[in-house]
């Protein structure tokens, strides 16, 4: 096995074409883009801010990330509309399974207590979404650079039409889900 991607395409859609009972290959759920979003409340005050999340992303995901701006003000958070609030990638094709492949094989195992993913991320239309409380668990941030540890999320998006195709999808690539009792 070279890489998930060649996995998935000889042996995972073979195993989920039997396992759901479909006959096309076509109609076996598919991986179709990983979004990572990291939220910045102090990014209205302070614009550097932006810059070095936004280099931080960049080192982890391998793709440049977008800058999300307020769609309305809201008083009682002080943000006005047209406000950075964030930044964003989206991955898809190789970038979005080599990322799950480091995400599954290398940087969930070296969080803290981790014994495993929470069945309960999913959200009823096939995808799933985590949050990741540190971003320093990623191997290419380095330590001594960082101003201020963030959290970020992570959501996986699928053609799967329910929540247990996604979930068998996403076991067949490796996703470690927490075992239950």
């Amino acid at each position: 096995m070279n890489n998930l991607l060649d996995f998935y395409h000889k042996e995972v859609v073979a195993d989920l074409k039997k396992e759901l009972k479909v006959k096309s290959p076509m109609a076996v759920p598919r991986l179709v883009k990983v979004v990572i979003n990291i939220g910045l409340k102090e990014a209205k005050d302070d614009k550097k801010v932006i810059d070095i999340v936004s280099g931080q992303l960049e080192t982890i995901s391998g793709q440049k990330p977008r800058l999300n701006r307020a769609k309305k003000s809201i008083a009682g958070f002080k943000l006005g509309k047209g406000q950075p609030i964030g930044l964003s990638v989206t991955l898809r094709g190789k970038r979005a399974f080599a990322f799950l492949e480091k995400l599954f094989r290398i940087v969930l195992p070296r969080v803290r207590d981790f014994s495993g993913l929470s069945p309960k991320g999913f959200d009823g239309n096939g995808n799933y979404s985590l949050g990741i409380s540190e971003q320093i668990v990623f191997s290419e941030i380095d330590f001594s650079k960082i101003d201020k540890v963030r959290g970020l999320e992570i959501t996986i998006v699928t053609t799967a039409k329910n929540n247990q195709e996604a979930r068998l999808l996403l076991e067949r690539l490796g996703m470690p889900f927490a075992k239950e009792e």
